[in-house]
């Protein structure tokens, strides 16, 4: 005892510099868990702000209800998309009319080629051939841009031709 009261006494000013610095980095590390603190009580306070605070398990389980109710209406909507998509593939949208004389005597451009296609390229030709005598009218049934049964004429093709979209042409 007596030699540790002597260590003591002789060294004296090391010792009180060391507590002096222990002090000042205690001091330095309070403030520094002080600021910390602080910042996590300002996010809790914009986190939870306006309402009381509720269990952190139960808003969790209340987002994952909600996520699980969205993600069904999100399906809902993909199928409905689906079925819209579909059905506009099925509609005539691509329409195009091509105005001819087929015979050069005969004067103006009376008769017409019309060509009706969906989405898929499928649908219908009609064309009208006027003459003095009357007026005659033919369709042909159209799969992928072309006629599976009868041959198609230039005005029919040229009217398929136009109703086509630049990217059904790509196709081609």
């Amino acid at each position: 005892m007596l030699i540790l009261k002597t260590l003591v006494e002789t060294n004296l000013v090391l010792l009180s510099a060391i507590f002096l610095v222990l002090l000042l980095v205690s001091l330095i590390w309070s403030i520094y868990l002080h600021l910390a603190l602080r910042k996590i009580q300002a996010t809790n306070a914009a986190f939870f702000k306006g309402e009381k605070v509720k269990n952190l398990e139960e808003v969790l389980l209340d987002q994952a209800k909600n996520l699980k109710v969205l993600d069904k209406d999100i399906q809902e909507l993909y199928t409905i998309s689906n079925e819209i998509n579909n059905l506009a593939l099925r509609g005539i949208h691509k329409i195009s009319a091509i105005r001819f004389n087929p015979f050069k005597d005969v004067g103006g451009n009376q008769s017409f080629s019309i060509a009706l296609l969906n989405g898929k390229n499928n649908g219908i030709t009609i064309t009208a051939l006027y003459t003095k005598e009357g007026t005659r009218v033919y369709s042909k049934a159209i799969t992928n841009s072309e006629s599976t049964n009868f041959p198609l004429t230039e005005e029919e093709k040229k009217a398929i031709e136009t109703a086509l979209l630049p990217e059904d042409k790509k196709k081609k």
